[in-house]
């Protein structure tokens, strides 16, 4: 079993999902969590969908640091800022959508269910290969057919 941060208040009425070391930037799936707190799990779903569809944009609170302003942003309570961070968005779709299945497995109510905890942390940094370019000495050969001697008197 894996340890989550936050363990729910009642075990019973409650589901969980969980991604390790996802390929997703940090701060833009932070902002995408955020704005999903506390909002039933149909409405964060379609949220998202839209978001993808850049139909709505997720505000951007903390890091906001050169973020461009827009008006779908500015509906959500927010500063203005906003972007529409599309596969932070799906990564956080699929995990709703796990949540909700581990849900139907445990026999809870789909439509009464709502975002208690979302918690996003950094992860660990993947490492990658540097090309460089490097010294190899191979040696070459050149063979040529002598000619024989009797052939060279002839």
């Amino acid at each position: 079993m894996v340890k989550y941060s936050r363990e729910p208040e009642n075990q019973t009425k409650s589901c969980k999902a969980r991604g390790s070391d996802l390929r997703v930037h940090f701060k833009n799936t932070r902002e995408t969590a955020h704005a999903l707190r506390k909002l039933p799990l149909a409405k964060a779903k379609r949220y998202l969908e839209d978001v993808m569809a850049h139909k709505q944009a997720i505000p951007f609170r903390r890091f906001c640091g050169g973020v461009g302003r827009t008006a779908q942003a500015k509906n959500r309570h927010s500063n203005g800022q906003g972007r529409w961070p599309a596969k932070s968005a799906k990564f956080i779709l699929d995990l709703l959508k796990n949540a909700e299945s581990n849900a139907e497995v445990k026999g809870l109510d789909v439509d009464n269910l709502f975002i208690s905890h979302i918690q996003v942390n950094q992860a660990q940094k993947q490492r990658r290969r540097t090309y460089r370019l490097t010294e190899e000495s191979i040696p070459e050969t050149q063979l040529a057919t002598s000619k024989s001697k009797k052939s060279q008197a002839t």
